[in-house]
């Protein structure tokens, strides 16, 4: 995708959702955290379900310390992995009481540190609670970069270093929430709903699906001939 086509690409996604917004429900910066952490392999809907009464009792991480692991378990036990995500918010809610005064710090390194934070939820926390230019990639936005070609890479740091180098100026504080909603309500993993896409004209994936109810074409599978086989034999060794 083209510099011009990647500014009108973000245009008329501003234009159709001017003020983007996590869809995570929460309070204050250390919930955002907590709800961001949790929320790995769950959708933001599950992860609302269970930290609704969660966070209208635990606003801090002292309280939540105070909670404890098996107090947490119960109110995250429909979430996924919810054993292991108890354990973390946990432990890192501790570090934050001995170390940070109770705080969530503005700091990508010193978010990474703490237990079950990875780059892509420190992102989060830093674009969302502190306004950030940073940019989340999830399996929505790591679809959608390669898929319409606006940032193509085998990893997640690589799309992310992709967008940080391509996304023009005044589209950079909104540009992983645009990516995520589209993703998610338009940009579909099965079934991309090209028919409704405000972009569609300029995404480089090919198969579109340009009438509801249509599916993808099915890619063609490419024939092995003998031929083709002994080939690819004669070739390899005489690189041996």
């Amino acid at each position: 995708m083209k510099k011009e086509q990647i500014f009108e690409f973000f245009r008329r996604l501003a234009e159709a959702n001017p003020a983007p917004e996590t869809e995570l429900a929460y309070g204050n910066t250390y919930q955002l955290l907590v709800a961001v952490t949790i929320s790995a392999q769950a959708t933001d809907v599950g992860v609302n379900k269970a930290t609704r009464r969660l966070f209208e009792e635990v606003k801090t991480p002292a309280q939540m310390v105070a909670l404890g692991e098996e107090g947490l378990k119960a109110h995250i036990k429909s979430i996924g992995l919810f054993n292991t995500k108890a354990k973390n918010v946990i432990a890192l809610s501790e570090i934050l009481v001995r170390d940070h005064g109770g705080e969530v710090p503005a700091d990508r390194a010193a978010l990474t540190a703490l237990p079950g934070v990875g780059r892509k939820t420190a992102n989060v926390v830093l674009n969302t609670a502190f306004g950030m230019e940073t940019f989340a990639v999830d399996t929505h936005i790591f679809r959608v970069g390669n898929r319409t070609g606006l940032a193509k890479g085998k990893t997640p740091e690589a799309v992310e270093a992709q967008l940080d180098k391509k996304v023009p100026g005044p589209f950079r504080l909104g540009a992983h929430h645009w990516l995520i909603l589209h993703g998610r309500y338009i940009c579909k993993a099965r079934t991309p709903e090209c028919w409704r896409c405000p972009v569609v004209d300029l995404c480089g994936f090919k198969p579109k699906v340009l009438e509801q109810g249509a599916k993808p074409p099915v890619a063609k599978k490419k024939v092995v001939t003998k031929k083709k086989v002994a080939k690819k034999q004669v070739v390899a060794t005489k690189t041996a």
